[in-house]
């Protein structure tokens, strides 16, 4: 039980690292684009982001990939861009072609941001025998911060949209913008050539 809870923090703290706010921010350009009224979509957008995210853990902690750590670590802020600028470009366009844009982003996605902490749960973990379980057990740590983000990024959008009277249009537009400044600076300083 002591492992347990030991994975399912580390998942939990993984997602909830203000100092490592990327997750955050790849959570708000995924998500700001629905609302609670596509909870089924969130579902899959929060469940398939993991999925992704624990196959290459999986596959790191088995040894199958290894891929350097600075390319992952540009690829990472520039994932969050494409997604953010998406929802900018595609905003006029019909809700349903958006929002199966952005469960494929979640998915590939999150193949790409797991490999970003890959090499620290290697590490973390190289000398066990067991991987599979504290993968799954920090794995459900990563989905139940994920399901916290996204439920406070539609509840801040639904107070911003219905009291605020802010349109949905105006709404995925800032916070696309706010999020395409935040990663800017991520780009330049991770450039890896």
């Amino acid at each position: 039980m002591e492992d347990f809870i030991l994975y399912l923090k580390l998942g939990l703290y993984h997602v909830l690292d203000w100092q490592a706010y990327d997750h955050i921010v790849f959570l708000i350009a995924l998500a700001v684009i629905y609302s609670f009224s596509n909870w089924k979509k969130v579902i899959w957008l929060v469940t398939l982001f993991t999925i992704g995210h624990t196959l290459t853990l999986t596959l790191a902690a088995y040894k199958v990939v290894n891929i350097n750590v600075n390319i992952v670590e540009f690829l990472i802020p520039l994932t969050i861009f494409i997604t953010a600028l998406v929802n900018i470009l595609t905003i006029k366009k019909s809700k349903q072609k958006s929002s199966n844009i952005n469960l494929i982003f979640a998915l590939f996605f999150g193949l790409i941001h797991g490999l970003g902490f890959s090499n620290y749960f290697r590490m973390l973990i190289d000398d066990s025998e067991a991987k599979l379980l504290p993968l799954l057990e920090f794995a459900l740590g990563i989905e139940i911060a994920q399901v916290i983000i996204v439920l406070t990024i539609l509840t801040v959008g639904y107070v911003i949209q219905y009291f605020l009277r802010v349109s949905k249009r105006d709404w995925v537009l800032v916070m696309s913008s706010i999020v395409i400044g935040i990663v800017i600076p991520m780009l330049t300083e991770r450039i890896f050539w």
